[in-house]
């Protein structure tokens, strides 16, 4: 988000030491203490059509929106915080009165804009949201849930203010009794806080002696030690008038006085709503230097002076403040642990705790070391999903992993390799009338076609690989041409039709480039399920608060760490696919001659079937015969027209048959590596451990009190006193970094 924009004057309003202060303030504020505490703050207030939100605008710089009624219809709490970054974020503060789904629904309310200009979209929007629109129907004017604006960039002070509804004198036909007394008790509310310093904003266009919140605010405060009065639209007063004078003599504090005193300002005009806040002040400067405004101290009027005003006013409270506020938190504090103490029979005490703790260890344990080892005699492996084919759900682990370790090692077998080729041999096409290699006669007239299958075709089991995962399809001959190139780029000093072994490495490395990637799905699936496994088991054995905080406590970083280190096995094994070919597994050579032989039993085949006649025979009895049989000069012809003359296409061919049975050797350890070096050493095998019996006796006694669960009415309890503890913890912990409080 771009800074948003602000003047030198509301840059330079605090010092660093009120930062420092008000800096407390807001982390007590943010920790939740405004909510059991009287925390410190401005609060405006005044009449309607007071101009309470124009000396807002003028002191936060915030260009409210300018419609009639938009901004008094609810209280609005701008918060104002010094940071790197420029944000605005909204939310609602639902009244504690509304029902709870309705609360829900509001405090579900939070926004962020990027800029000012969409302020009027939200306050409308908030408006709606809280039964306020017009639009028709029994519709409320006032409520009294809080819209929070909080205002962060590098140029603003640690300010928060509030904004009130304005006070209304009478009932009229849109706004009822009701009415009234509600703006009236949540005024009240507000300004009888003995720590808020009251803002009590008055209107130059009206008798100030009409006008409530002057009564108001002097009956919470009979002596003025914490309300500063605002005179607003001096603009409209006739210069040289008696009225005139009587304003000036308020602002004087020669009438209602208060100790804090008044202030008096000019804000914009109707028909200066596009000044900005630079033409805004200085409007202002030249109208309080003209007249009878020029007797005034001028620390008495203009925004610049009320700003460095507020500043000091609520520095000084604050340091009165912050000390009983201290005692008050520290007392509070003490006051719910001795609660927290004191609550409940059951688990009240560590020993009970930490059997409560044992107890589910010691089952989730049993049930854990069941699960990896196939044991499902326990009702807990008779419930949930049976569907061995799901990452989650399925409470038999060793069953579905077994499985997930089939269809991988399937995966790999299929989709495993970059490109899918034909063994080597003759290629497909018709071949005249012959006998297959038993010499069974075929009828005459009939031919025979030989192709070459992949030896990886078939499938051991109903697979259905992915069509992006599939193998690209490439014939024998430009399989020998890929392999031919890797040989050219690898020639050295080895004689025409002999590779260099290390054409072999090459070829295997672009060959199974896509293990990795197979292999880190299939552990993440098993780790998913590892997961699940563990969050079922935990359902099954404790209560759902019991679960959550045992899974933050160590069980979901122990899993990340057994997924992390599976990962970095899965690395290492990596790695090592990329050093040179080795095996001393006699699998590599009986491949390699299996392939060899293969290639001869074909090409005799194909030579047989091509040197085979048939020929009519004079049997017994006159009779004639049909015979199949072999002439040996063209079997000795056929045979010879399989040698290869071109030296790197043999040379080709030779280094895909020895790729093809290496990588077959390689593919099966891989397999088995993965299954069980990372698979079964870091996922499975750990898996007991993440709650193991002896880890309870590990624990501290604030570990026992946090992991531990209560009975449904002890724990409602025991959950609002934890938090109200944490909020005070913060707080205690705000005031020790405080050191100039």
């Amino acid at each position: 988000m771009a800074t948003l924009p602000t003047t030198a004057s509301l840059e330079a309003l605090q010092s660093k030491e009120q930062r420092e202060i008000l800096d407390l303030v807001d982390r007590l504020r943010r920790a939740g203490l405004s909510s059991i505490l009287n925390l410190p703050q401005l609060v405006v207030c005044g009449d309607q059509s007071s101009g309470k939100s124009s000396v807002l605008e003028a002191i936060t710089e915030i260009p409210f929106p300018r419609k009639e009624n938009l901004c008094t219809r609810f209280a609005t709490e701008i918060i104002m915080r010094r940071g790197a970054e420029s944000s605005i974020s909204c939310k609602i503060n639902a009244d504690k009165s509304r029902p709870l789904e309705e609360q829900k629904k509001l405090a579900a309310f939070r926004k962020r804009i990027a800029s000012f200009d969409a302020l009027p979209e939200l306050m409308d929007e908030a408006t709606t949201l809280m039964g306020l629109d017009n639009a028709g129907g029994d519709v409320r004017a006032f409520s009294r849930d809080v819209l929070s604006i909080e205002i962060c960039g590098p140029g603003r002070p640690q300010l928060t203010l509030v904004d009130l509804p304005g006070l209304i004198h009478s009932e009229n036909k849109s706004q009822t009794k009701q009415d009234v007394q509600l703006i009236k008790s949540l005024v009240e509310e507000y300004i009888s806080n003995e720590r808020t310093i009251i803002l009590a904003v008055v209107t130059a266009k009206n008798d100030y002696a009409n006008q409530i919140i002057l009564e108001r605010a002097r009956k919470v405060d009979p002596k003025g030690s914490r309300t500063l009065g605002i005179i607003t639209k001096p603009d409209f007063l006739h210069e040289g008038s008696e009225n005139q004078q009587t304003w000036i003599d308020l602002a004087a504090n020669k009438d209602i006085f208060f100790e804090l005193g008044w202030h008096m300002l000019r804000n914009r005009k109707d028909d200066e709503k596009d000044l900005t806040f630079a033409e805004r002040n200085a409007n202002e400067t030249n109208f309080f230097s003209v007249g009878k405004y020029r007797d005034l101290p001028k620390d008495k009027v203009g925004i610049d002076h009320l700003r460095v005003k507020l500043s000091n006013l609520l520095f000084a409270h604050l340091k009165k403040e912050l000390p009983v506020l201290r005692k008050e938190l520290n007392a509070m504090a003490v006051k719910t642990k001795g609660e927290l103490g004191l609550m409940g029979e059951k688990r009240s005490t560590m020993e009970e705790r930490k059997d409560y703790l044992m107890h589910i260890c010691t089952e989730a344990w049993k049930l854990l070391d069941s699960g990896i080892r196939g044991h499902y005699d326990h009702e807990f492996f008779q419930q949930g999903d049976f569907d061995l084919l799901t990452e989650v759900g399925c409470r038999r682990l060793r069953a579905s992993v077994q499985n997930m370790n089939i269809v991988f090692a399937e995966d790999m077998r299929v989709n495993g390799r970059k490109f899918k080729y034909p063994k080597s041999g003759i290629k497909k096409k018709n071949r005249p009338q012959h006998s297959e290699p038993n010499f069974h006669p075929l009828p005459p007239g009939m031919t025979c076609t030989v192709v070459e299958i992949d030896e990886d075709d078939s499938s051991s089991i109903d697979y259905h690989p992915e069509d992006d995962k599939a193998p690209i399809a490439r014939t024998r001959d430009e399989a020998v041409k890929w392999a031919a190139s890797v040989i050219e780029k690898s020639r050295g000093m080895e004689l025409p039709g002999v590779f260099n072994h290390q054409a072999i490495s090459h070829l295997f490395w672009e060959q199974s480039e896509k293990w990795e990637v197979l292999a880190r799905q299939h552990i993440d699936c098993v780790a998913d399920s590892c997961q699940d496994f563990a969050n079922q088991i935990l359902d099954h054995v404790a209560a759902p608060e019991v679960k959550l905080r045992l899974l933050a406590h160590s069980i979901d970083s122990d899993l990340k760490d057994n997924h992390r280190a599976a990962l970095q096995e899965l690395a290492s094994i990596a790695k090592d696919l990329k050093r040179q070919p080795i095996t001393y597994n006699h699998y590599f050579t009986d491949n390699l001659q299996k392939m060899q032989q293969e290639k001869i039993t074909r090409d005799m085949r194909t030579a047989v079937a091509h040197s085979t006649k048939t020929l009519n025979v004079m049997g017994g009895f006159g009779t004639n015969a049909i015979q199949q049989v072999v002439d040996p000069e063209m079997l000795t012809a056929n045979m010879t027209t399989g040698i290869e003359v071109n030296m790197s296409k043999y040379a080709a061919e030779q280094a895909l048959d020895y790729q093809s049975a290496y990588y077959k050797d390689e593919l099966k350890y891989f397999v088995n590596v993965i299954t069980k070096q990372v698979i079964e050493r870091h996922l499975i095998s750990k898996l007991p451990a993440l709650l193991a019996p002896n880890m309870v006796t590990r624990l501290t006694n604030e570990q026992l009190g946090e992991l531990a669960a209560e009975t449904p009415e002890v724990e409602s309890r025991r959950r609002y006193l934890e938090a109200q503890k944490d909020m005070l913890e913060e707080g205690q912990a705000a005031f020790r970094k405080a050191v100039r409080v």
